[in-house]
Parts: structure tokens; sequence; C-alpha cells
């Protein structure tokens, strides 16, 4: 069955996508990946999203034109991956979160734009949608989603493997060990040093190219001890956050103490935040293997600072796997679609909070009539990801 799996994540820069060609067999799942890319949002959409999303607030207005042309932009996307990988059974479609509601320890809603009914009126295509809010009503957190293939892709490992992704927020899965596997949110990965680098360049900036910045900067002790007292990261896991905490406005209060800090110093900082926070945890849960993935992978600084505090863990990109770093959740949303249509559950017990496994997500028909696989007795033990040669 060919999936393609959609996402744009919390650093809302484009629409990720991934077509898989699955196949199980004997108990593994094999995935094919088909074709990946990454479509950059119109800059006059993301400058809408961008000033509408948390701590901003809005208009219903606002919503339903964001819903409306993200599901455009989805739409688009998607029809590109099918002309470009070939024909698609299925579009799992995560959406662009704009709101993650938590009191506490507790996630109470959440909220995906992008419209995917312009997805499958689009492609013809049957979609699959709206994907977290059962994992919620189920007890869970809403995230992170991505364990689920977590589990799958590192289950032959040895030790006590654990997969990471450094995107706008930094979460983590804990394949093996006394209580494992369990997944959570960490902290912020990308979306405080974006929001610097942003502020600092008056917007011209997106994000610390390369960890230029950072690696031209000087940690502050002070700022870095302030940063690291968040009572987020004292919260028992599984935990969820999101830039509902994590912005700009929270940036601005952390940054008010200390005025005469360069632009290269705060990001470097806010590098190091990162950096501490994750290897604080992997040191804690006595992880061996550190597999990752995200848009943080691709800042050598970031993996530099991560590398010097986990002096005896062998850190791996996702992409020996099978999975690139820049698009492994699509992917992985590829993965929840497969398993909706096969009527087996995504939600991996333990891993988001939610007390027993779930189906996830709501079905929107292509064109014709819907036609979904036979439901299968058995979830798969474990995926196996390649890629294909005529990828590109």
């Amino acid at each position: 069955m060919r999936v393609l799996g959609m996402i744009s994540g919390t650093s809302h820069d484009g629409i990720d996508v991934a077509l898989v060609d699955f196949d199980l067999r004997d108990g593994v799942l094999h995935g094919t990946v088909l074709h990946t890319a990454t479509t950059p949002y119109d800059p006059l959409l993301r400058d809408h999203l961008v000033r509408t999303l948390p701590p901003a607030r809005l208009q219903f207005s606002d919503v339903c034109r964001l819903d409306t042309l993200i599901g455009q932009a989805f739409a688009a996307a998607a029809a590109a991956a099918i002309s470009r990988g070939g024909p698609a059974d299925l579009i799992c479609s995560h959406g662009q979160t704009v709101y993650h509601w938590v009191e506490g320890q507790r996630a109470l809603g959440t909220l995906q734009l992008g419209q995917p009914a312009w997805i499958a009126e689009r492609t013809g295509v049957p979609v699959v949608a709206d994907v977290r809010i059962r994992d919620i009503t189920a007890g869970g957190q809403g995230a992170p989603l991505v364990s689920l293939m977590d589990t799958l892709l590192l289950a032959d490992l040895p030790g006590v493997p654990a997969a990471l992704n450094l995107g706008g927020i930094a979460n983590i899965t804990v394949v093996r060990g006394p209580r494992a596997p369990f997944a959570y949110d960490i902290g912020p990965a990308n979306t405080l040093i974006d929001a610097a680098v942003m502020s600092s360049s008056g917007g011209r900036l997106g994000y610390d190219e390369d960890g230029r910045l950072a690696a031209a900067g000087r940690v502050d002790a002070e700022l870095l001890g302030e940063l690291l007292r968040e009572p987020y990261y004292a919260l028992p896991i599984p935990r969820t956050t999101g830039k509902e905490l994590f912005n700009g406005d929270y940036l601005q209060v952390a940054l008010a103490n200390h005025p005469g800090l360069r632009a290269e110093d705060v990001v470097a900082t806010l590098t190091a935040l990162t950096a501490e926070t994750v290897a604080t945890d992997v040191r804690r849960h006595g992880i061996d293997t550190l597999v990752v993935a995200g848009g943080g992978c691709a800042n050598p600084s970031l993996m530099r600072m991560l590398g010097e505090r986990l002096p005896g863990v062998t850190i791996r990109p996702s992409t020996e796997f099978g999975a690139p770093t820049d698009t492994k959740e699509a992917i992985a949303f590829a993965l929840i679609g497969w398993h909706t249509a096969h009527g087996l559950p995504s939600i991996v017990p333990g891993c988001t909070g939610a007390d027993t496994p779930r189906i996830l997500g709501a079905i929107v028909p292509g064109v014709g009539s819907l036609q979904l696989p036979a439901p299968l007795a058995a979830p798969p033990r474990t995926l196996r990801l390649v890629p294909s040669a005529t990828d590109g």
C-alpha cells in the first residue's frame, strides 16, 4: 500500500512529504521510501501564520482563512509528490499545529489547520487527518505520535536506544529500558533559537544557518542558568509543550535582565539550552544509542554541543535507518495512515500517556467509493525502511 505522509512542524517553514510503499511480510513491515520533499510555504502565507500563532490573539476569520490556505498548500504539495513519486492509495495529513491546549500536565485539546478536503479534492485520494485529538480523548498528551515509528524502527537495536527529534520542540522516544517504551517533549529545540534570530535580524533571517551565529557567540552562564530553572523541565513525564509556552514573548522576558548581550551570545546560549536539556535527560534514562532527526541535525553547533555533553553515547542520524533526518516525521505520518487504513492503533501505551491503544484520525473520502484494506489481526513487530533507487 502506497501512503503519502504530510506534516508541517512547529518551525512552520514548509510542508514535508514522504511517499512510502508498505509491505507486511512475516510480521515485518517493509517500507520503500519512494519520494521525499519539502515545499516551503509561500512567504505571504507564512507571514500570516507567524503573525497569528501564540501569543498573538486572532479572530475566527483568521482561522478560516488559514485553514483554507494551508489546506490548499498541502493539496498542492500532495499533487506535486504524486506527480514525481507515483500514485498514492492513501494520504495522511498532519496539517499545521496552531494551538496545543495544555494546563498543568494535562493536554485538553489540540488544533491542526489545513482542511483535508482540499487535498482529497485535488488528488482524488482518501485522506486520514485530525490524528492527534483521539490520543487526547484517550488520556494522552497528543504527542509525540512519532513514537509509533521510533519503537518499530529501533526495535532490533541492543542496549537502551532512543530516538530524538530536534524540530521546533525536542521530543524523545526511549525504546527499551526498565520502564520503556516511553516518550515526551523535552523542551525547545529550535523554536527559541529561531525566535532570537528573527528578532535580531528584523525578520530577515528565520534560523541560525549552519549554526554560524552560535559558533560566533559565547554561552552566557547566568542566562543559561535562569533558563534551566523553567518549571516545565521539572514536570513528570509524559509531558508535552509547544509555542504556547516557548515563544518570542517568553524569550523577551528572559532577556529583560540581560540587555548587553550580543545576538551571537543569545543564540549560543539558547543552543546550549537545547543541548543541555536533551543531554540531561539522555543521561537520566541511561541511553546508550541516540538516533537523531529533525532540522537541528543541520546545525553543527547544536550537534557539537550535544556530543560534548554525551561522550559515552553513540549518536547516529536517522538516515542510517532509512529515514532522512529532514523528512522523518512525514514518514511517521505515512506509517500512521497505514495503521489507520488497516484498523490498527497508532498509540503506543506509555509513550503519549494514553490509557489504551486507539486507531487515530478521521477519513475524508477521495473520488469515488471509499475502499480500505481488510483489517489486520496483529500489528507489525518491526519496521525496515529502504530508499528507492528512483527517488528524485
